[in-house]
């Protein structure tokens, strides 16, 4: 390892999460996570999908746990997708979904960017160490499943690999289409990082459901997904891969051009100089040409998140008993 279609049960729960969500807690939202795990899925053998799912089955979801996406469908794969997301604030892990790679860096080793609470870069090599070990208690290995699966499809998001001091684009208030930013939860909505994780998704989907989703993009990267999972699992490469991708079409789509920030320690968007407000002077506005530049990006990510994520969980799971 180098570290360099919906069940109709779940049509209303997943329609009535919000399209801008708080942030800064998600990414690919409800929709694009549940498309990555439908995805990887599909492309698992019928031995390695049968170990997960067993895992999965007998070590479920604490059924008190307040699910944000909803039940998201009997699928135990898409359900699993969610789950971090709904359990960060309780365990205090917030920084395992992402790395915060400054804008203008230089490509080489990661540990620099990696904080002391950790990181997502950290988080995959622990969680898959976990999971590969048949001697690690079936509870906490069906839990780094769920975090594998989810995971692996934040890294794809290039937010979740960059940072300019605002904290992925969380403050960096933006009018997406005809919908206005405004204050929310110490951010803003919309802002940068939303309209990535979800907005550009959903409107990209059409009213898709995930698994409409899902098939629509295994057959358009048909020709592209052998490449993929014959290159192997490559954890640093995919950051970078994102981060490169934050760099040219997140942020570079944006007009006017916002300058790169000196790299310092941002924990609000009150810190370095008000970030948020200096962004929301500078009247950030996000339509149909940004949406077309930046929605086969993010059709590419999650065909990749879900293809990756099956190299992944084979890896994991094909030699354990």
């Amino acid at each position: 390892m180098s570290l360099g279609w919906f069940r109709p049960t779940a049509i209303v729960l997943l329609s009535t999460a919000p399209l801008f969500r708080p942030a800064p807690l998600y990414s690919w939202g409800c929709q694009g996570h549940v498309t990555i795990a439908l995805i990887a899925e599909k492309h698992l053998t019928p031995e390695v999908r049968a170990r997960a799912e067993k895992l999965l089955a007998e070590n479920p979801v604490d059924p008190q746990l307040p699910r944000y996406c909803g039940q998201t469908s009997a699928d135990l794969f898409a359900d699993a997708s969610t789950w971090p997301d709904d359990v960060r604030g309780r365990l205090k892990n917030g920084p395992w979904h992402y790395i915060d790679i400054p804008r203008g860096a230089e490509r080489g080793p990661l540990e620099p960017f990696c904080g002391s609470q950790g990181c997502i870069r950290k988080a995959i090599t622990e969680q898959f160490a976990l999971l590969r070990d048949p001697s690690a208690p079936p509870r906490l290995r069906a839990d780094a499943l769920r975090y594998l699966i989810h995971f692996v499809g934040d890294l794809h998001m290039p937010l979740h690999a960059a940072t300019n001091d605002d904290e992925g684009g969380n403050c960096v208030p933006v009018q997406f289409f005809r919908r206005l930013p405004h204050p929310h939860l110490g951010s803003f909505a919309p802002n940068l990082h939303s309209i990535w994780d979800t907005a550009i998704v959903v409107r990209d989907m059409e009213g898709a459901e995930p698994a409409e989703y899902a098939e629509l993009l295994s057959e358009s990267f048909s020709s592209e997904i052998p490449a993929w999972q014959s290159a192997g699992m490559h954890i640093d490469d995919w950051l970078w891969e994102s981060h490169d991708l934050a760099e040219t079409v997140a942020y570079g789509g944006l007009v006017p051009k916002i300058p790169i920030e000196t790299p310092a320690p941002v924990h609000s968007c009150t810190d370095q100089d008000n970030i948020g407000e200096r962004m929301l002077r500078l009247h950030l506005r996000v339509g149909q040409s940004y949406q077309d530049s930046a929605a086969p990006v993010v059709r590419k990510r999650i065909a990749q998140a879900g293809i990756r994520l099956a190299v992944v969980l084979s890896e994991a799971l094909q030699s354990t008993p």
